[in-house]
């Protein structure tokens, strides 16, 4: 039993059940999971063993309805591990990875719980289900074949120890790769060596030295991928160098939190487990279940852009080493001078200055006047700050979202700012999923790690972080707009190599000429961003995609390589490895590393995209052809928002997404807008 003072006993009286974070402390998350496990494991033994026949309402309904406390805890304790850890909770992450793998194993191996359902799967013709009960039947049962429970008994019982051993395993790489991010910012003594950052960068990084006790010293700290935005402006090439360096050391220092031993563990075990579901690797299994269906269809889409990709940075690198050659003679082009020079190019080029578009830039202005203003002229959404919820942490703001015709339809909570305790990166997710068997709304938060400045003064974001706030507000756009009857379909519970599409499509509304001059002013003067500054921002869109093309790529292709691998491949150095997969793949550029190498690649091993970080431009293939359809459409008008809210955007994963794409556009998806968007010609 649970202490009814805990406050995970009882869903939360706060409006769309926020939790109570207010009421809950570190020593609350455990009691509540012992809880919720034990609660859950009870219902479902009784749905195992009902006696009565099984129907879809006491089997697939029962199932969906099952779990609250486990789930009301899990969504409260799994978000903040990511934007709030603590030691304590680390140790309880740490815990429980093991344990709720066998849990998840315990139900989706219990012979008497699939025997329910494969009757109702093989008699679905005749139960006069709607299309989403359809839906859900088909989708339980593929889940449950797929978790091995088709499996003879000690087939189970191995799969048991793989999944236990895989989720210890990604656990330890998160946390490793969170201790050494921090313990690898950049640490200056002197202001000069920051020469070429704005004033705002610069009084960023004294107040994250603050923070950690430094005074008087300068702490630039490091954001998830290889690159590091303040390599476009720092002059000092021996500073860059360390900010680079220090990037792509994580993971990788011999030390407590190296994790080479933790990536070729999760590789064997992957693989291993994949064998014995009958796959020939982790990669085929994985994207058997996504829009791709074949590791042929994904990896065929990466390796046919490849070649261009990396054609078209060669010529920009050719370009880039005269700028460098010039500055230091006899210097060759390397990983850290490229986003600098790059910038130079922008400036002389296109009289575009990047850093100088900031004061343009105000963080509320680009969320209400832009981000906002966007999905009200689209949906009818209208966007309300609240001020009397409590928050998990200070800077979290929280606003309320309602329907055109004024009913609600949930919480947006946004979590901007970088902080010891928060992974890097960028995300969403859902605090509270939207349902209309349990009668709950979304509560959907976007996190980012945006440099904080000092008390008092405004918070300017780069022009990546402005298209970040927008992408990641298509995330919950996608949460917020559901309307579907089962949790199991709420919002962006899709397959992975969709999921990213609404979020890239919500994108296209950063320089759309009427959002963009609703926020884009000077946050001293008001003045709006220069005409004669958007034209050049538009004419230099495509400098640079052979270069962002082929890290990306770089970081795909590795991800397949390293789900390719069979349970009897045996590989002994990850950095050989990687060298070797890249050189093989066709994407082995000195200049431009992968944007994430394997030791601090935490989309795949301990997040959810492993043998899935094509998804992003595999989705972008959909995203190009729709925004052509919106600007074909005259795009942003209410009936377009509509008809893609209808169509898509509302419907979640309760329909074959691509099904939904074909009766959104009216067609098969077509890779023409994509290759023309990334400047790819007919690749």
């Amino acid at each position: 039993m649970i202490s009814p003072d805990n406050p995970f006993a009882a869903p939360s009286e706060l409006p769309y059940e926020l939790p109570p974070f207010d009421r809950i402390s570190d020593e609350h998350y455990r009691p509540a999971f012992e809880a919720g496990l034990a609660e859950h494991t009870a219902e479902i033994e009784r749905i195992a063993t009902d006696a009565a026949e099984p129907t879809f309402e006491n089997t697939i309904a029962a199932m969906e309805r099952a779990g609250a406390l486990l789930t009301r805890v899990s969504g409260t304790f799994f978000n903040l591990i990511g934007s709030n850890a603590s030691e304590a909770n680390q140790e309880v992450q740490a815990e429980l990875a093991p344990r709720l793998a066998a849990h998840s194993d315990a139900i989706h191996l219990d012979p008497r719980l699939f025997a329910r359902i494969d009757t109702l799967h093989e008699r679905r013709a005749d139960l006069g289900l709607s299309p989403e009960q359809l839906r859900l039947l088909e989708r339980v049962h593929t889940d449950f074949r797929r978790s091995g429970a088709g499996l003879a008994e000690a087939e189970q019982e191995k799969l048991r120890k793989l999944n236990g051993k895989l989720s210890t395993l990604q656990t330890r790489f998160s946390q490793n790769l969170l201790r050494d991010t921090n313990d690898l910012a950049v640490v200056l003594d002197d202001e000069a060596e920051l020469a070429g950052l704005g004033e705002g960068a610069v009084a960023a990084a004294a107040a994250a030295a603050g923070e950690r006790g430094l005074h008087g010293k300068y702490v630039l700290t490091l954001t998830l991928p290889t690159a590091q935005a303040a390599l476009e402006s720092l002059e000092n090439r021996a500073v860059r160098e360390r900010v680079f360096t220090a990037s792509v050391s994580r993971g990788n220092r011999d030390n407590e939190s190296d994790n080479k031993a933790v990536v070729l563990e999760i590789a064997r075990l992957r693989a291993e487990r994949a064998a014995l579901l009958g796959y020939p690797n982790h990669a085929s299994y994985v994207i058997e279940d996504q829009t791709a269906k074949t590791l042929e269809a994904a990896s065929g889409l990466l390796e046919r852009l490849a070649p261009v990709a990396v054609a078209n940075a060669r010529t920009e690198a050719v370009e880039l080493q005269r700028y460098l050659e010039a500055d230091v003679p006899g210097a060759t082009l390397q990983p850290w001078d490229w986003a600098f020079y790059a910038e130079r190019v922008r400036r002389e080029r296109y009289d575009v200055d990047t850093a100088a578009l900031r004061p343009y830039f105000e963080l509320d202005r680009v969320l209400h006047d832009g981000v906002f203003h966007a999905a009200n002229r689209l949906y009818g959404l209208s966007v309300t700050e609240r001020h009397d919820l409590p928050k998990y942490h200070p800077d979290v703001r929280i606003f309320e979202v309602r329907d055109a015709d004024g009913s609600e339809l949930g919480l947006f909570l946004m979590d901007y700012y970088a902080r010891d305790s928060k992974r890097g990166g960028a995300w969403m997710n859902n605090f509270v999923d939207q349902s209309r068997l349990l009668g709950k709304r979304t509560v959907v938060v976007n996190v980012l790690n945006v440099s904080k400045p000092p008390a008092g003064e405004p918070t300017l974001l780069s022009l990546d972080e402005v298209r970040t706030s927008f992408h990641e507000f298509g995330h919950a756009l996608h949460s917020l707009l559901s309307g579907v009857e089962f949790p199991a379909f709420s919002g962006t519970s899709v397959p992975r190599d969709f999921v990213e599409y609404p979020s890239q499509v919500n994108e296209m509304w950063q320089m759309w000429p009427e959002v963009l001059a609703n926020y884009a002013k000077h946050h001293v003067t008001g003045e709006p961003l220069p005409a004669e500054q958007v034209a050049k921002l538009q004419a230099a869109e495509q400098y640079g995609e052979g270069f962002r093309t082929t890290e990306y790529l770089a970081a795909s292709l590795l991800d397949l390589a390293w789900h390719r691998l069979g349970p009897d491949d045996r590989v002994e150095d990850v950095q050989r490895f990687e060298a070797e997969a890249l050189d093989k793949a066709g994407v082995a550029v000195a200049s431009i590393p992968p944007r994430y190498r394997t030791t601090y690649f935490n989309h795949v091993f301990a997040g959810g995209y492993s043998a899935g970080y094509y998804s992003y431009i595999w989705s972008e293939v959909l995203d190009a052809d729709t925004v052509q359809w919106f600007t074909e459409n005259g795009g942003l008008k209410r009936e377009n928002g509509d008809h893609f809210r209808r169509t898509l955007l509302g419907l979640g994963g309760s329909v074959d997404p691509m099904e939904a794409f074909a009766t959104f556009r009216g067609r098969a998806p077509e890779i023409q807008p994509l290759l023309e968007r990334r400047g790819l010609g007919n690749a």
